[in-house]
């Protein structure tokens, strides 16, 4: 049976990240994208296109959607980038928008929850918020790639990053090379 995610895009710097994502996710699984306002403007000014997947669209102020409910199945859900706005609103249960609301249905039926951070320096306030989200069940996760395959290009760095949110989703990918020890 084919798997079926939520992908939350929020207003965070690395959209790319996001696009890479989908890129990957749409061939293997039934996708919803819902995009922040803000993540729209910083796709425009990142020059990302998140237009043209085989996926299904939701607006972030429909709180009616299927994915707002508890009821509606899915296999997880992964906010990329997760801007630190949204860290706060899903680390304290202020669900006021599809893509919070749809993460705090995942935290409350125990399904996975991935946030991808991309964001430093880190305040205590954000340290605390991830803090909360994990104490609550999501997995976060902050876009700090590898070096030791030697990347050549920012694609290279982008791949190892999404590879690792596949990872925690259980997609299987082709995405990077795994580590293999030091004398790789």
């Amino acid at each position: 049976m084919k798997k079926e995610f939520v992908v939350g895009v929020t207003g965070a710097s690395g959209v790319v990240y996001a696009r890479r994502l989908l890129e990957v996710l749409c061939d293997q699984a039934t996708v919803h994208i819902v995009i922040s306002d803000t993540a729209r403007q910083i796709a425009g000014i990142e020059r990302v296109d998140l237009t043209g997947f085989d996926a299904i669209y939701a607006e972030n102020s429909n709180l009616a959607a299927d994915i707002a409910s508890g009821s509606f199945c899915y296999d997880g859900m992964a906010i990329v980038p997760c801007s630190m706005k949204t860290l706060a609103a899903v680390s304290n249960g202020f669900a006021d928008n599809l893509i919070t609301r749809a993460a705090d249905v995942c935290l409350k039926e125990r399904r996975p929850l991935l946030l991808l951070l991309r964001e430093m320096p880190l305040s205590r306030i954000h340290i605390k918020n991830m803090l909360a989200a994990d104490e609550a069940g999501a997995t976060v996760m902050v876009a700090s790639p590898p070096f030791y395959q030697h990347p050549e290009t920012i694609d290279d760095l982008v791949d190892m990053v999404v590879a690792r949110v596949l990872d925690h989703m259980g997609v299987k990918h082709r995405l990077g090379s795994r580590w293999s020890g030091y004398d790789a």
